[in-house]
Formats: C-alpha cells, structure tokens, sequence
C-alpha cells in the first residue's frame, strides 16, 4: 500500500516520520536493566556506549573527547574547528557564548576565518591518543583531499567524513571531486561517512567500502537547513530506510555489515531508544552533550553551518546546562524530560519491551503515535 499522499495535481510526497511521530511498543516478555547490554563494535574498536560525539566545537575539545572515551563512548574531534585554527581557542569560546544573537552569526564568520594549521590537527589528535582512548577526527569532503594525510599520519582510529549530506557521486565543473570509493580503498583505517538520508544514497555510500553510514539532514538542534534551503529528512523514517539499505548490502555483499549512526534529532533519552528501535547501532550526539558542564559550548551549541562564510544554515542556540557529562550518560537524573541518564533510559526501554542487546532492539515493534513534544 503507497504512503504517498497528493500536494497538488502535479506533485505528490512520500509521508515520513521524525522520531516524535513514532513510539515503541512494549512486548510480553521483560528484563531486569542490568541484564542488557549496550556496546556496539566497528571495526575492530568495542564501544560500551552506543554514543559517538558530534564534531563541533560546543561538544567536543580534546579534553572532552578523552572524557567521553574514558566513559565508554567514542568522541570525534572537529579537525576544522577552533581548536586546529588556534593554539588556545579559550577565549574564542567564551567570547561566542556571550555573543548577542543578532551579531553571533556575523562574528563567528570573522572567527572561523583563521587558516586551519596542519600541525595542530597532528598535535590535537596526539593528545587524545596519548590519553589511551579511540582516536577519532571529523573532516567535511571539501577538505579531506587537503588535510586527509595529516590526520592518518597522526595517528587516527576511525577516520569521519561529515557534511550536511555527502553522496557518493558528487559532481563539479569547477575541481576534481573526491572519490569516495578509491578514496576508502586506499586509505588504511575505517571510515564513517555521512549524512545521508535515503535508501539509495546510502546504498551508494555502502558500496564504497565505508564502515559506518551516517545518517540526517538538517535535523539538528543548531540547524536551519529546512528554513535556509528547504532541506529536511525527518529522521524515524531516514534511519529506518538506511537500515534496509544495510540489510540489503548484507546480502549484496556476501555478508559485509556497515554500521547505521543516526546523526541529527537525537537531544533526549527517547528519541535515542526510537533511533535504535528503527535500525540504528549507534546515535551520535550533539545538543545532549553540549549540556555537559564539561562541554566547550558553555551552555550554547552550534555546528559549522552556523559559520559558513556565504550561507549559513545554522545558528549559534542556547541549550543550558543539564549536568556533568556522567550524569547526562549515567544519571542520577534530577528532572523528567530526558536530559539525564541517557544510557540508563536506553536500559530500562531494552528492559521494559524485553530486549537483550542492541541488534536485537532493532526488532522491536513500532507504532505512529505522534504528538506535540514540550
């Protein structure tokens, strides 16, 4: 049966689904919490958390990048952010968070303008590996031919291409795009690409040899992709589609599994059970960490759309602080509204429908039950 529905004589649009439309449904059997488990694994690196940190500069500094791996996750440093720009972002952080709305834009232009400097990106990756963690660094497909090597001789675990959307065949007049396939071919650590938001670009992702897909579009809490460009994936139905298309490249490759990362519409503990409940292995976080007391963003959050030199599609958003970054994975939560305890909820939702692990939530039942969030 087509979910097709009519706009208008001329057009009609597939209904999809954000993670608000959508709850999961309780089964007849249930767990105790502290039965079930929460790790994931690509590649060769075993992760106790399904969390990996989104590549911006209110969410990830090398300092929280450490903190983050030594609590079990996997943080991703933004190698084109304020940290490989200036020996000592400090005082830029402090002074975007104090920025006026009205000129926040306009001056974060100014200060990503600085050069981005090789050897920092060396000396920044250095530091996390130094600390014993699972080194990760984020370049956007503009500047992976630039800064690619830089960031493999320095040591890099698993290397993350991320852009508002990234599709295996890019095509210019004006430079010579990056091949993703030979690209990942050559290369000799994992890669996680992304976003992509349907299940065709995602199967052309898949076939270039990426170890992780992620997915989103525009669906952030410091994006306007959809204002700006008129851009959005609601994010249930994006997961979900990607997820076939994971299926199918299973058995299309004789058994070669890539690992599904929603990326965008993830801020409380819900909408990451309903990530992994519509196929995902693992979430990665923005605004939900950015509330950490030990996040960069000093209580505010933005992403590099929000500085882009010629058209912004973010903004500079106040998020507040919830708490440290352990009580916002691992509780105790203090409020209901799903900031706090983030993996404790994830427990007691596998717990509460009768789930052991993660891949087995995947199957878990799904019914459209849409309603206004607060």
């Amino acid at each position: 049966m087509s979910n097709e529905i009519e706009i208008g004589r001329g057009k009609r649009g597939r209904r999809a689904y954000s993670f608000d439309d959508i709850a999961v449904v309780p089964s007849r059997r249930t767990r105790d919490p502290q039965d079930v488990s929460v790790g994931w694994q690509i590649d060769a690196y075993h992760f106790e958390l399904p969390v990996v940190a989104a590549p911006m500069d209110s969410v990830m500094s090398p300092a929280t990048a450490v903190a983050l791996g030594q609590l079990g996750g996997l943080g991703v440093l933004d190698l084109e952010g304020l940290w490989t720009r200036y020996e000592d972002p400090t005082q830029h952080l402090t002074e975007i968070a104090a920025l006026d709305p009205a000129r926040a834009t306009a001056r974060m232009q100014e200060i990503y303008s600085a050069p981005i400097r090789p050897e920092l990106i060396t000396a920044r990756l250095q530091e996390i590996r130094a600390a014993g963690v699972t080194v990760a660094g984020a370049l956007s497909p503009q500047r992976t031919q630039e800064h690619w090597r830089t960031v493999v001789d320095a040591g890099v675990d698993l290397f993350v291409i991320r852009g508002t959307t990234v599709s295996a065949e890019h095509v210019s007049g004006n430079a010579e795009p990056l091949n993703l396939k030979r690209f990942i071919y050559e290369l000799d650590v994992p890669v996680i690409v992304g976003g992509a938001s349907t299940y065709t670009a995602a199967l052309h992702l898949m076939r270039t040899g990426a170890a992780g897909v992620l997915v989103g579009f525009g669906g952030g809490a410091a994006h306007t992709t959809r204002l700006s460009l008129g851009i959005h994936a609601p994010m249930a139905t994006a997961v979900a589609d990607v997820a076939a298309a994971r299926r199918d490249y299973l058995d299309e490759s004789g058994g070669r599994y890539v690992h599904v990362i929603a990326d965008g519409g993830v801020g409380h503990s819900g909408d990451l059970v309903k990530a992994v409940a519509c196929g995902a292995d693992a979430v990665m976080l923005g605004a939900a960490l950015a509330r950490a007391h030990e996040a960069p963003g000093r209580g505010f959050h933005w992403g590099p759309e929000a500085h882009h030199p010629h058209l912004p599609r973010g903004e500079r958003v106040e998020v507040g602080t919830a708490g440290t970054l352990e009580q916002i994975l691992f509780g105790p939560g203090h409020t209901a509204d799903g900031t706090l305890n983030l993996i404790g909820a994830v427990r007691r939702a596998m717990a509460t429908t009768g789930y052991s692990d993660l891949k087995e939530f995947q199957r878990v039942e799904v019914v459209v039950s849409p309603y206004q969030p607060r």
